[in-house]
């Protein structure tokens, strides 16, 4: 694998978590919002990884990841009595989002500790070409 190739794994690695990151802002700030009926009520994201393989990348020899689709979390939808809320469905209910902030936080962490991890295969990656051109210098 050529130096190269690792700025492209790297690269669309980064990529992903940043979409991942996005979701999980996205999840947190609806995590308060309700709705008038389960239909309505906001379903926390995820997104959904898929390896690539070497050989779908063209010339190179390097792989990588991409996020293949966003998909509603299967958590069931809360539901709570609240009769004077004016989105109240007619039995006095009212539905919440499926966000678990807990659980956000956590995934919020894993993005992030993934990104930083990448970025240093970058920068690391980035001070091998550097040597090797001061070696070829010399």
């Amino acid at each position: 694998m050529a130096l190269e190739d690792i700025f492209s794994v790297a690269g669309s690695a980064l990529n992903a978590q940043t979409t991942r990151m996005n979701t999980t802002a996205s999840n947190l700030a609806n995590a308060s919002t309700v709705a008038g009926s389960e239909d309505g009520a906001f379903r926390a994201k995820r997104a959904v990884f898929k390896s690539i393989l070497a050989d779908q990348m063209g010339d190179s020899n390097a792989g990588g990841i991409k996020v293949e689709k966003l998909i509603d979390d299967p958590s069931p939808i809360r539901k709570m009595s609240e009769p004077g809320n004016p989105v109240a469905d007619k039995d006095g209910y009212i539905y919440l989002s499926n966000v678990n902030e807990m659980t956000e936080m956590v995934e919020m962490m894993a993005a992030s500790r993934s990104y930083q991890n990448n970025v240093e295969v970058v920068n690391t990656t980035r001070q091998l070409m550097m040597r090797t051109i001061d070696i070829i210098k010399n």
